[in-house]
């Protein structure tokens, strides 16, 4: 009658696999790739929270803090400058951790 193709196709799904069968793991190159963004997004997240806080110009002296009186107290604290730098400081070490650690999943 017309001389369209179909647009799904007449044959039968491949049936998901059993329960105990474990997925395939993603290929090398993209297991490596997300290693590497990873890295470089813990590196920079880390930097920032690790020295932000003892720059006065983005601490000390901002402007949206400077309109909220009692959060820039709270800020002004050094513990909380440590605290801040203790997680800046975690997520670099998250980051060389994973990198050291990575292996390969080949199937």
């Amino acid at each position: 009658m017309s001389s369209q193709q179909h647009l799904f196709s007449e044959t039968r799904p491949v049936q998901p696999a059993q329960k105990n069968e474990d997925p395939a793991p993603a290929p090398v190159w993209l297991q490596r790739l997300s290693l590497i963004v990873l890295v470089i997004f813990c590196f920079y997240i880390g930097g920032i929270l690790s020295l932000l806080p003892w720059w006065p110009r983005y601490w000390d002296q901002n402007g949206w803090l400077l309109a909220h009186p009692s959060l820039d107290a709270m800020l002004q604290h050094g513990w909380v400058r440590g605290i801040v730098s203790g997680i800046g400081l975690l997520d670099v070490w998250i980051g060389v951790s994973e990198l050291l650690h990575y292996r390969d999943y080949r199937p």
